[in-house]
């Protein structure tokens, strides 16, 4: 039995640094420098030699020699297994542990090797892939040490002594309600697990964050791969082990204790855990909690001094306050949950509750036609969508589990409760329901319970008289909406709308109530893991994807687009859909378009010459009034280069570095991109002549036109003179970079000078995205011989464009006749139309004006938090975020930039990043955002530099 009463021998061993060198010269004949690392009881150092690093650890006095021993036994019998752990080292008389005398205080040492990597601790939130790494870590320590000899040990941290240290310990607590709520929580935890007889078996006990280490990933992450410290091992509950592992993802996601499931999962599928230990690892978790922070109150009465101990106050609090807010009941039900354990079924129903009256569901998901121009925005969508039905003496039911839009929420960082745990039905005036089941009707103002053994049925909209019904006989009256809520045997209440990550634990303490309307379940209802496995199985590994954990997008409107769980994410990179997603106009001219005639251009109608004539009016200069249509931004760049080749008869092509222009042949010839080709520079064609990239953040002297002048004397000189020069006029790859003043002016007289061409690629920049200016020639001042233009232009739809002269236009005739199948089609050119009518209608130009200034401002004010943010580039509705880790080297803080994007969607933003080092946010959204939508981007984006900041200052082991 756990003795508080020695708390002393668990002060820190007095051991220098010094001391540490000491006794690394002659135990182990090796020298170098030894620098402390945190420790609660041992003294451990880190020694550096010239060949290589060890851990040199001082064991408290309190541990016995035979407990050593066992930890180095168990040490070697892992690596042996293949699993990664700090190895034991003999020191130079053939002993595991040193002993030495100095200054008469007697010390052991032992010497281990030293895991290369950093420890989770202040790696900040954790995403699940981690989480659930982390999980099947101590999964597979656990299952490699079931068979091991177990060492019996009486340790504070043993979780069998839990309530034993949280009473000794929990008056050292300042805080008078801290301590009671920790005091609370724990009696009512304890109970639940000494409920059952857990197996017990050797264990690690401190799989943690602090003792979890391995290399950071792409997005700068911890991977954890390696258990150090091993100082309290000892005999144990197995599912002991899984609960401390769980208690440290508590101060990472901070609120969230659920999004520690992973890591159940994971562990179970290491060592499948019994029904009696899934039911204890919940209060085993608070209770974990509960022994930190009164572990940690009591030792800094010890050792006022640790700085260690004290750092960790806060924090450690956030594990026992997140944990304890779970209900036992409902954490038990997510764990199960989460190891896929199966629930048991729910009673037949004896009769149906609606007799009479045809039950048929109406679908409010992300999918659901009924929802189609925001509809479901409105304070009535529910009512709307149901009248038909109503009218026609139909009862329209809204399905138990089906996320509905109708519940969304502005965007933001808490995922909003639109999961149903309940059914809802619409029924005629006077209807009557009927009990499903025998039982006992108690009614209330606010609806009527029926309760028996098959659990408690809540109904909502009826009246009715208490008392006991046998089944199939009236249960009371209906009058509009109706609702039914299905609560299993020894659930006492449950929320009519859960959020997405608590679902699967309530739709364990409920049931379906579709069977008592003898309705099948809604089997409807999609599941965005199924979906990503089916994504990855379909495409190939070349396929670019957005997130690590995608959430399954089925629906947009606006600049926002709607996962199946029916939340919500302020769309910041789709400049495809300049007008917006799900607009009905658009969708409208289409669809009827497509009712009517879809065929290729060859053909005479009226729509073409419609779309050509007024596209020809937003062309930048009058003498662009050639307008050829096509169906792609990287078709268009190939047709530019096309007329640029026919016109001049020159193959010699110079493009700017860093640029990217399309995926087709001849668009990747003038792509130099490093990034989407990591041979870009050293793939281009012969007739490919790259400038250097003009981003004078990074380069001041990259603004200088002469470098591109130079280029070309050069190419004058081989006798292979330019045809053409190509460039976007806002550097859209590099984050909307613009360019210095003059520079195109002065680089477009150059070319001209020698007989070439002018291209200007507005695939990403063009069609009014600037705000200020149309085009992004505009801004530059100059005027392109060739203009190619196309993702806004059919709002996704297959459009592209590219304006030229007449002139060079009629060079193609030359090389045989010129077609492109969707390009000018029927419905493209109707839907080009839509967007430039919307365009005009809603002002869509001005709004990335007045919204691009606002962000503008909102962004400089983030640059003065924030240094991690080195410049804000571009302008209207296409800027970027330059994140550096240091604003004077400007070095690119490029696994930063990934994780912000991951982290982002957390807070309800889609955003990713762009440039050659891949360290700029891209800010491109549908032209339709709103300054309300703006500000929920930035909000986010200045939390989420806050977590990065604190997580990048608090680094360990690097």
């Amino acid at each position: 039995m756990f003795d508080p009463h020695a708390e002393q021998a668990l002060v820190r061993p007095s051991a220098t640094a010094e001391d540490a060198l000491a006794i690394a010269r002659s135990a182990y004949s090796l020298d170098g420098t030894a620098t402390e690392l945190g420790s609660n009881q041992d003294r451990n150092y880190l020694l550096t030699t010239p060949g290589a690093r060890f851990l040199l650890k001082f064991d408290n006095d309190a541990f016995s020699t035979a407990e050593l021993e066992a930890q180095n036994e168990v040490l070697l019998h892992l690596s042996a297994a293949g699993i990664s752990v700090p190895t034991p080292i003999r020191d130079t008389a053939g002993a595991w542990i040193s002993s030495a005398t100095l200054d008469g205080r007697t010390l052991r040492a032992r010497l281990l090797t030293f895991v290369e990597g950093e420890s989770l601790v202040s790696d900040g939130h954790l995403f699940p892939s981690i989480i659930s790494r982390l999980g099947a870590l101590a999964g597979s320590v656990s299952a490699a040490l079931a068979p091991m000899l177990v060492l019996e040990r009486d340790l504070q941290w043993d979780m069998r002594n839990a309530m034993a240290v949280i009473e000794a310990y929990a008056g050292s607590i300042a805080d008078a309600s801290r301590r009671e709520a920790v005091l609370v929580k724990s009696r009512e935890a304890w109970p639940l697990v000494m409920a059952h007889a857990l197996p017990v078996q050797l264990i690690h006990g401190d799989i943690t964050d602090d003792n979890v280490v391995g290399p950071r990933d792409a997005l700068g992450r911890v991977c954890p791969e390696t258990v150090i410290d091993w100082g309290d091992l000892s005999g144990g509950w197995r599912v002991a082990e899984l609960a401390v592992t769980l208690s440290c993802i508590m101060h990472h996601n901070r609120g969230h204790a659920l999004d520690a499931m992973p890591a159940v999962a994971a562990f179970d599928a290491q060592v499948p855990l019994s029904d009696a230990e899934l039911a204890a690892l919940w209060p085993l978790v608070v209770l974990r909690g509960a022994v930190v922070v009164a572990s940690g109150a009591h030792q800094l009465s010890l050792e006022p001094d640790n700085t260690y101990v004290a750092q960790r106050v806060e924090h450690e609090w956030h594990i026992f306050d997140t944990a304890a807010q779970l209900p036992f009941r409902l954490a038990h039900a997510a764990v199960r949950a989460a190891t896929g354990r199966p629930g048991d079924a729910a009673p037949k129903p004896k009769a149906a509750v609606l007799e009479g009256v045809e039950a048929e569901y109406v679908h409010l998901d992300s999918t659901s036609p009924h929802l189609h121009r925001g509809v479901f925005l409105a304070d009535d969508a529910e009512e709307r969508v149901t009248a038909g039905a109503v009218a026609a003496g139909k009862a329209p039911v809204f399905a138990y589990g089906e996320p509905r839009l109708t519940r969304t929420a502005t965007p933001g960082p808490t995922a909003p409760a639109t999961t149903p745990l309940f059914l809802g039905v619409r029924v005629p005036p006077g209807t009557q329901l009927y009990a499903p089941f025998s039982g006992h009707l108690k009614a209330s103002e606010s609806g009527v319970s029926f309760l028996g053994s098959f659990g408690r049925i809540i109904f909502t909209g009826i009246e009715g008289a208490s008392g006991a019904i046998p089944a199939g006989k009236p249960l009371g009256v209906g009058d509009g909406e109706v609702t039914i809520q299905w609560l299993r045997p020894g659930t006492v209440s449950a929320p009519l709308f859960a959020d997405t990550p608590s679902v699967p634990a309530w739709r364990r303490l409920t049931y379906d109530p579709a069977p008592l309307l003898s309705l099948p379940p809604a089997t409807w209802v999609p599941d965005a893991a199924s979906e990503r496995a089916r994504r990855d199985d379909v495409t190939p590994s070349a396929a670019e994807r957005y997130y690590e954990c995608a959430p399954q997008i089925e629906r947009g409107f606006r600049e926002v687009l709607y996962d199946t769980a029916a939340r919500g994410y302020v769309d910041m990179v789709n400049n495809v859909a300049g007008v917006g997603h799900g607009h009905p106009r658009l969708a409208d001219a289409v669809a009827a378009q497509l009712l009517t005639l879809n065929t290729n251009n060859r053909f005479l109608y009226a729509s073409l010459a419609e779309y050509v004539d007024r596209l020809r009016t937003f062309a930048p200069h009058p003498s662009l009034s050639a307008v050829l249509l096509v169906n792609s931004g990287s078709e268009a760049i190939e047709l530019a280069l096309k007329l640029a080749h026919a016109h001049t008869g020159r193959r010699d092509v110079v493009a700017l570095r860093e640029g990217y222009h399309g995926w087709t042949e001849g668009a990747d010839a003038v792509s130099t991109s490093a990034f989407d080709n990591p041979s870009a520079l050293y793939s281009r064609p012969a007739h490919v002549h790259v400038a250097d990239a003009v981003n004078t953040y990074r380069d001041p002297r990259s603004g200088d036109a002469a470098a591109v002048e130079d280029l070309l004397t050069a190419l004058d000189a081989k006798g292979t003179p330019v045809g053409a020069f190509i460039a976007e006029p806002v550097f859209g790859n590099g984050g909307g970079i613009v360019y210095p003043a003059g520079y195109l002016t002065a680089v477009y007289a150059a070319v001209r000078a020698r007989g070439g061409l002018c291209i200007a690629d507005e695939v990403q920049v063009g069609l009014g995205r600037l705000g200020h200016f149309a085009w992004g020639v505009d801004q530059a001042g100059v005027v392109p011989d060739i203009l190619a233009v196309a993702k806004a232009l059919g709002n996704a739809y297959p459009l592209g464009a590219v304006f030229t002269t007449p002139e060079i236009a009629g060079s193609l005739a030359r090389e045989g006749m010129f077609f492109s199948s969707a390009g000018g089609a029927t419905a493209s050119a109707v839907a080009g139309l839509a967007v430039l009518d919307i365009m005009r209608d809603e002002g869509l130009q001005a709004n990335a004006a007045s919204v691009g200034d606002f962000l503008v401002g909102r962004l400089g004010e983030l640059m003065n938090r924030h240094r991690i943010i080195g410049c804000v580039h571009g302008m209207g509705l296409y800027q970027g975020v330059e994140l550096v880790r240091d604003r004077e080297s400007r070095e690119p803080a490029t696994s930063e930039t990934a994780w912000v994007c991951e982290r982002m969607l957390g807070y309800g933003v889609i955003v990713q990043p762009t440039s050659e080092r891949q360290n700029v946010l891209k800010i491109k959204p549908p032209l339709t955002i709103t300054r309300e939508h703006a500000d929920v981007f930035v909000d986010a984006l200045d939390a989420v530099l806050g977590e990065l900041e604190e997580r990048m200052g608090g680094r360990s082991r690097a």
